[in-house]
């Protein structure tokens, strides 16, 4: 019995970093790997026994709670595992779980990797896998991963789990490699959330943490996998990318996450890993449906046609990112590979006046955004002043991720830039179109509701096919663009920058960071 590939494969780890390369440069690349230097090592000999500092982009926001986006810092940290594993070609792979079949439409089950035991020394059994499972699945609110599905676990014998669905469920395993759904060791759950420290079955374990503002963590001598070069990991949550590079400079970090283009080109020498991956991820000008201006489509319209992609692109972010034509580019098999259209600031002047808007009645609107990733606040700027052109005035306001997306979703705002990993929760465009964009997706911060698009979509719940499942999300790529839902503005790229390390890489999928053969050089 080998792994079952439920999905199609896809192109999307990045290249190296060069500014201004171009668009088919990039595309001819886009299925390996690479970083500047090209091994990712910063040379040196790796240090037996090492440590680490690590200043990281995100921080936890609800105490490690394994069923919030602190899954994904446990994640990087090395901290916890899943059943399955995956990449960005769409592919499960083995993880706590060795290999997995379908017994029947609705059930799968998951052969357990023998030997393995969680930090704290409490054996892996079918029972622990189905309880950490049906937990997740049974929060007030689930992650988007299991959301809605009605996963139901229970142990198949000591060494196998059954995970049963509602309805028929094609990319299950897929679901399964999500971070929200690690294993965490049965006393874990005894606390609310979940305690983390120890409880995982990865190659470092949490041993301290310091609120929002960092954790230790050291070796899992138990781990069952190759052993960790690493002794001890210090996590630093960075959120200001000034800071990260100033850290590092001056050795007080030895990787830092997500720099801007022009401070991660000041760390050149042997001594430093430069990583650049093309992940699937899209900066998106949101426009709130739900409320004026932008119930009217000649408003969306006109925001489209007032907005210079290529100049946002090449310019703003001196061509460390992609213009963006659609939701999806040319990280992955079924994305745009077409240029988008030129900027046309007199259509959207007249687009606006068909909507009622003028020098007599300027259109006025909040851009909001949020600063932890680098590129955003300087494509804010940019925007606003190609708004300003078309007669749109845009008021920016940079503030808090977390603190603002409860009015988001709640739709109380009117512009909002942000940047959207869209294999992030699963591997599989058809998870972020359907939380994103459907009728009831619980993350349409668009507001979008279209029974035409979710009827598109409804293939997607059995269709197994990788060539049938790509050619829906191409179709539901290319309505989003033809209703004008939002503005997809550029593909960015993930960076990160090491000083003396070996075996870093970048995750385009944001799930490893400090694996095994992770290690400090001298």
């Amino acid at each position: 019995m080998t792994p079952v590939p439920t999905l199609p494969t896809t192109r999307s780890t990045r290249p190296a970093r060069r500014a201004l390369r171009t668009v088919a440069a990039l595309a001819a690349t886009t299925a390996v790997l690479t970083a500047c230097g090209g091994s990712g090592s910063g040379g040196g000999t790796p240090v037996p026994d090492g440590r680490m500092t690590i200043d990281m982009t995100f921080s936890p926001g609800a105490g490690y709670a394994i069923d919030t986006d602190d899954a994904f810092v446990l994640s990087q940290l090395g901290a916890t595992e899943t059943l399955v594993t995956s990449g960005t070609d769409g592919v499960a792979k083995p993880g706590l779980a060795t290999e997995w079949s379908r017994p029947d439409p609705r059930t799968w089950r998951f052969q357990l990797r023998p030997g393995v035991t969680f930090q704290n020394g409490e054996p892996l059994t079918g029972q622990a896998a189905a309880g950490a499972l049906n937990w997740v699945a049974g929060v007030d609110a689930p992650p988007r991963a299991v959301k809605g599905i009605g996963l139901k676990a229970v142990a198949d014998g000591a060494d196998a789990v059954k995970v049963s669905t509602t309805n028929p469920d094609p990319i299950l395993p897929l679901r399964l490699s999500g971070a929200n759904t690690a294993i965490l060791a049965p006393s874990a759950y005894k606390a609310n959330p979940p305690a983390a420290q120890g409880t995982g079955t990865g190659p470092m374990t949490l041993t301290k943490v310091d609120g929002n503002q960092s954790a230790e963590l050291v070796r899992n001598d138990k781990y069952w996998g190759e052993r960790p070069k690493l002794a001890a990991v210090t996590a630093n949550y960075v959120g200001d990318p000034a800071a990260r590079a100033l850290a590092l400079r001056a050795g007080d970090a030895d990787i830092a996450q997500e720099l801007p283009e022009s401070a991660a080109l000041e760390f050149t020498g042997g001594e430093y890993t430069d990583e650049t991956v093309a992940a699937p991820r899209t900066a998106l000008l949101q426009l709130n449906e739900a409320r004026p201006p932008f119930q009217d489509v000649r408003v969306r319209q006109a925001v489209t046609a007032a907005v210079d992609r290529r100049a946002l692109a090449e310019q703003a972010l001196a061509g460390s990112a992609l213009p963006a034509s659609e939701l999806f580019g040319p990280a992955v098999a079924w994305g745009s590979q077409d240029p988008p259209p030129p900027a046309d600031p007199q259509k959207a002047r007249d687009l606006l006046a068909q909507a009622g808007y003028g020098p007599d009645k300027p259109l006025r609107v909040e851009l909001g955004t949020y600063a932890n990733r680098a590129e955003l606040p300087t494509l804010a700027t940019a925007l606003q002043q190609m708004l300003k052109a078309a007669g749109i005035e845009a008021n920016i306001k940079v503030g808090d991720y977390d603190a603002r997306e409860p009015e988001l979703l709640a739709g109380r705002y009117d512009m909002y830039l942000t940047s959207r990993s869209y294999l992030i929760d699963v591997p599989d465009a058809g998870a972020t179109l359907s939380t994103d964009y459907t009728c009831q997706g619980s993350y349409n911060i668009n507001r979008y509701c279209s029974p035409a698009f979710d009827a598109l979509l409804a293939p997607l719940a059995t269709e197994t096919d990788p060539a049938a499942r790509q050619e829906v999300f191409r179709k539901a790529s290319a309505q989003l663009t033809a209703d004008a839902v939002g503005v997809p503005l550029v593909h960015t790229r993930a960076n990160g920058v090491g000083h003396q390390v070996a075996g870093y890489t970048v995750d385009p999928l944001a799930k490893t960071l400090v694996v095994p053969g992770l290690a400090k050089t001298e």
